[in-house]
C-alpha cells in the first residue's frame, strides 16, 4: 500500500510541476523544482526507506516525460523553450539529489 501511495504522490508532484512551471517564469520553475525535491524526499522520510523515494520519482518522471510529448491534437504541456527544458533537466537532477539524500 505504501508503494501505491508513493506512486500517487509522485504522479501528483509531476502534474503540479507541469502546471506550475510556467507561472511567472523564474518563480514558478524554482517553486516547482523545490516542491518536487521536497515531496520526493518526504516520501522516503515518512516511510523510512529509499525505495519509496524511487517509486515517487518514477511516477514524477512518467508524468513529466509524457507531458513533453505531443498529445492527440499535437499540443505540448511542457514547451520546448528554456523554461520547459530547464524543468526537465533541473527537475531530474533535483529528483536524483532527493533520492540520494540521507533519510
Amino acid at each position: 500500500m505504501r508503494y501505491l501511495f508513493s506512486l500517487l504522490l509522485g504522479l501528483a508532484l509531476g502534474a503540479s510541476s507541469v502546471f506550475i512551471y510556467s507561472l511567472y517564469p523564474p518563480v514558478g520553475l524554482v517553486f516547482s523544482i523545490a516542491a518536487t525535491s521536497l515531496g520526493i524526499w518526504v516520501a522516503g522520510r515518512f516511510w523510512g526507506k529509499r525505495i519509496y523515494r524511487f517509486t515517487a520519482a518514477v511516477g514524477w518522471g512518467f508524468v513529466v516525460l509524457r507531458a513533453g510529448f505531443p498529445g492527440i491534437n499535437e499540443e505540448y504541456l511542457i514547451q520546448g523553450d528554456s523554461t520547459g527544458v530547464s524543468l526537465i533537466n533541473f527537475g531530474f537532477i533535483a529528483v536524483v539529489i532527493a533520492i540520494l539524500s540521507p533519510l
